[in-house]
């Protein structure tokens, strides 16, 4: 039996082949607002002394956001200094050409690694006397200065010099001759809970004896060594975090880790997570949607099924606990969130197609959905829904 081809006329030539970019916005994306990100860091900066200065914190991938336009922007609104995690991350900022100064706020531990952080002028973040005679050595081989910053542990348990040992190694790390100490700062580990203003508050503690140890060094002598101690929420607690500079992360994002305190800031976010509508279905009362069959429809109903999962950093634990926006009304998402997919319950609408856009992160007209509520819905931190963004999700700057 002979099978006759349909006859279909299509013009391919028009159509990208391997090799060429896909649309960004085919599937699913996430916005980025450069603006907005400006905005904030201004306003930020303006909180500060004219003498202290804004370290932009753009470590995994500027939370989530492309560490390249938030660099960008963030030292247009006033950034002086960023902040990144890892040797990888300062060499790709410097690779796009980048020239502000990069603290490496990871370990570094290696001569090798040191090398590489010297020869790009990146500066790390030395915890012990170990590290300080490597990098004595490298600068001494290069016959330059090797530019660092000191950690001390005042209550993180993390990195840092031990605190009751610092002042005595400092000594001995002044003689080193071919290292240059750019700056000496300790972490907040709880600067954030809301007992922060308490006296006897972790965070209170934390600064005291922080402070009990800048004098015992006796740091008036150097004063080109810069003191740091804040994060965003140690910042916006008071003035006496602040010292010669402060680390910024998650409110030059938008999102404000003291809310609940001081309510005067209004930040913009800069991440917006839309998604495609890749197919519509109706199914009767009394189906299960899918995996594990836990939601089952109590009606008639119109599914959407959006071409985003926990693949791409959406939580599986926010089944059947977010919403969707479209044209300024929220859709509930049903079922189990796949790898790959969830459905959204979209019953009533008639203008939503296969090809709308909705929104999972952001704001529209009135309604708004938080990296914050995902936070408070899945039991976790904000700055972790913001960093699990996989880079499948394009990122695509809008203004």
């Amino acid at each position: 039996m002979q099978i006759r081809q349909a006859n279909h006329e299509f013009n391919f030539g028009s159509y990208p082949t391997f090799g060429h970019n896909i649309d960004p916005k085919q599937r699913a994306w996430i916005e980025v607002r450069g603006k907005a990100l400006e905005s904030n860091v201004r306003q930020l900066r303006s909180k500060l002394s004219k003498n202290c200065q804004f370290m932009a914190v753009v470590k995994a991938d500027g939370y989530g956001h492309d560490a390249k336009v938030v660099s960008e922007y963030a030292i247009k609104g006033g950034a002086s200094q960023l902040g990144v995690a890892t040797l990888q991350e300062g060499l790709k900022l410097r690779s796009v050409g980048v020239k502000k100064p990069i603290l490496i706020l990871g370990n570094l531990y290696t001569k090798k690694d040191l090398i590489m952080s010297f020869k790009n002028d990146l500066m790390p973040t030395i915890s012990s006397i170990r590290e300080c005679l490597i990098c004595n050595n490298v600068g001494k081989h290069f016959g330059l200065k090797f530019s660092l910053h000191l950690k001390i542990d005042t209550g993180m348990s993390r990195l840092g010099f031990e605190y009751n040992k610092f002042a005595q190694q400092f000594e001995k790390i002044k003689s080193f001759e071919n290292i240059s100490i750019e700056g000496l700062y300790s972490h907040l580990s709880s600067a954030d809970e809301l007992n922060s203003l308490d006296p006897k508050s972790i965070t209170q503690l934390q600064r005291q004896k922080f402070q009990k140890l800048l004098k015992q060094i006796n740091l008036d002598k150097n004063k080109r060594i810069k003191i740091h101690l804040a994060n965003s929420a140690g910042m916006l607690l008071n003035k006496d975090f602040h010292f010669h500079m402060v680390r910024v992360g998650l409110s030059m994002y938008g999102y404000n880790p003291l809310a609940k305190i001081d309510k005067s800031l209004c930040l913009k976010p800069a991440l917006f997570l839309k998604v495609k509508v890749a197919f519509i279905r109706i199914i009767d009362e009394g189906v299960s949607v899918s995996y594990g069959g836990k939601f089952v429809s109590s009606r008639k109903t119109k599914l959407a099924v959006l071409s985003i999962g926990y693949a791409d950093g959406v939580p599986r634990s926010l089944s059947g606990k977010i919403n969707a926006i479209h044209h300024n009304k929220l859709y509930p998402q049903v079922g189990s969130i796949t790898m790959d997919q969830m459905m959204v319950d979209i019953t009533g609408s008639d203008e939503i197609k296969v090809g709308s856009t909705m929104l999972l992160l952001g704001s529209e007209g009135d309604k708004t959905i938080s990296p914050i509520d995902w936070a408070r819905e899945s039991n976790t931190i904000p700055w972790e829904i913001l960093c699990s963004f996989k880079n499948r999700l394009p990122r695509v700057q809008v203004d």
